[in-house]
């Protein structure tokens, strides 16, 4: 009933429901969870956590309490606050692709690219369509000057997902790092045929033309 109210956007109504339901059952750590995770969808994220806390004093087991705790948590850039909640997560069995983006994107914003590598690898294991885990991998890898795999990963993103302004990007400068300026000019007039505003692609293409010149 809760995700009905949602689609039709009834976000008041959903959470009268839920108040109503949490007046009937005080006890139950799921309507905490569920809402928190409606009023964290409009940006009331310290209230939210305040829920989601409420429901792990009732049932410290819910991993999804965690997991919604440190979506709240990084959303406020409480990056350390947020990678232990998703590491509870893990912890209490909520091993899915989402969870391991997030423990990486917390790792990326404290410029831990080596410990967010094996967390986008997993995301993109158990979800092989997963696109954008795959792609913050590639940027480890540059990050960490890993640039021959990194060129790798970006052109399986492309192959999977041919409107990705951001890995046509890199791949560009992947081929630009190795001296391939005509593949770089490619992939830079791809990245700007996508998203034509694209100031990183335009400058890359300028890059790679006075290569060739």
């Amino acid at each position: 009933m809760e995700q009905d109210y949602l689609k039709k956007g009834k976000l008041e109504e959903t959470a009268r429901q839920l108040e109503q339901q949490i007046e009937q059952e005080p006890d139950n750590p799921v309507l905490y969870i569920n809402y928190g995770n409606l009023i964290s969808a409009v940006h009331e994220h310290e209230k939210a956590i305040a829920f989601f806390e409420k429901a792990l004093q009732l049932d410290p087991e819910a991993g999804t309490a965690w997991y919604s705790m440190g979506i709240a948590l990084y959303e406020l850039e409480r990056f350390p606050e947020a990678a232990h909640c998703f590491m509870q997560a893990l912890q209490k069995g909520v091993q899915e692709g989402d969870v391991h983006f997030m423990l990486g994107m917390c790792y990326v914003q404290k410029n831990e690219q080596i410990r967010a590598l094996p967390h986008f690898l997993r995301a993109t294991e158990l979800d092989s369509n997963d696109v954008e885990s795959l792609f913050q991998y590639g940027l480890c890898l540059a990050q960490m000057e890993q640039v021959r795999e990194a060129v790798d990963v970006f052109q399986k993103v492309t192959s999977k997902d041919q409107k990705h302004a951001d890995a046509f990007y890199n791949l560009g400068i992947g081929y630009v790092y190795f001296d391939k300026p005509e593949e770089a000019l490619e992939a830079f007039n791809q990245a700007l045929l996508i998203q034509p505003d694209h100031y990183l692609a335009a400058n890359g293409k300028k890059n790679a033309e006075s290569m060739l010149n």
